[in-house]
């Protein structure tokens, strides 16, 4: 009767950090976009409670990661989107890239209200195999990607992407570490289909010093988005990325 009674108090309190919110486009939908490095910050350490911490004072309804281990021993094997989801009262989405130091790599998301529908695409990498995370949610999508290095990966993914944003049924938003700043050949060729919702004239990389822009979050072109609020968080310790905020109507 005792273990019984200890397993339900943990139920309860875990139903209750998890409330499945439904967010309302119309009330304004805050979005967050953050390359984690997996918790490691410009000081070398690994120290996901402040990566946390960060997330949270955003108060985002969804947050794109990239730069996300689960179970590689130099994230002592934790599920690093689990963890953080958990810290945040949020659920979590994880979506593999590469098989990694005895574990995966990639990118994630973490959202307040619960998804309805994932799905996971591959993206090229010549250095290593990218994804792109799309998370459907009851009014919106939201997907999550960290691109390739190499300009001819980029552009291929574009392709794919270009492709996920136009088959979306919902409003749809893409987030993330593009590797490439908005005034390369990658840059225009993506503002050829998607609106640029982040400021990008805001450095982004690296976080001590940022002298360039390579994280940002769109939209395609045709849908009707209204930006309430954009910014670039002031944060230069805990990722070698700075994470960046809007909060959108549409």
């Amino acid at each position: 009767m005792k273990r019984l009674l200890i397993l339900l108090v943990a139920l309860v309190a875990v139903s209750c950090e998890l409330t499945n919110e439904v967010i309302r486009p119309s009330e304004g939908v805050t979005l967050m976009s953050y390359n984690v490095r997996s918790g490691k910050g410009m000081d070398d350490k690994r120290d996901l409670d402040r990566t946390a911490a960060v997330i949270r004072a955003a108060q985002a309804d969804v947050v794109a990661l990239q730069e996300i281990d689960s179970a590689a021993r130099r994230s002592g094997g934790k599920d690093v989107a689990a963890v953080l989801g958990k810290k945040c009262s949020m659920f979590h989405t994880f979506s593999k890239a590469i098989d990694f130091d005895g574990g995966g790599y990639g990118v994630a998301l973490l959202s307040r209200e619960k998804p309805v529908a994932v799905q996971r695409f591959a993206l090229p990498g010549r250095e290593e195999a990218r994804t792109l995370l799309v998370v459907e949610f009851k009014h919106f999508i939201v997907a999550s990607t960290h691109l390739s290095l190499t300009a001819e990966d980029r552009m291929a993914s574009l392709v794919v992407i270009d492709s996920v944003a136009t088959a979306a049924r919902k409003p749809i938003f893409i987030a993330g570490d593009w590797n490439a700043t908005p005034d390369s050949e990658f840059g225009r060729a993506l503002g050829e289909k998607m609106q640029y919702l982040t400021d990008t004239a805001a450095c982004t990389f690296p976080a001590d010093r940022p002298d360039r822009v390579i994280d940002y979050i769109v939209a395609p072109i045709a849908q009707r988005v209204e930006v309430l609020h954009r910014e670039v968080i002031n944060e230069p310790m805990v990722s070698d990325h700075r994470p960046l905020k809007i909060v959108v109507k549409f």
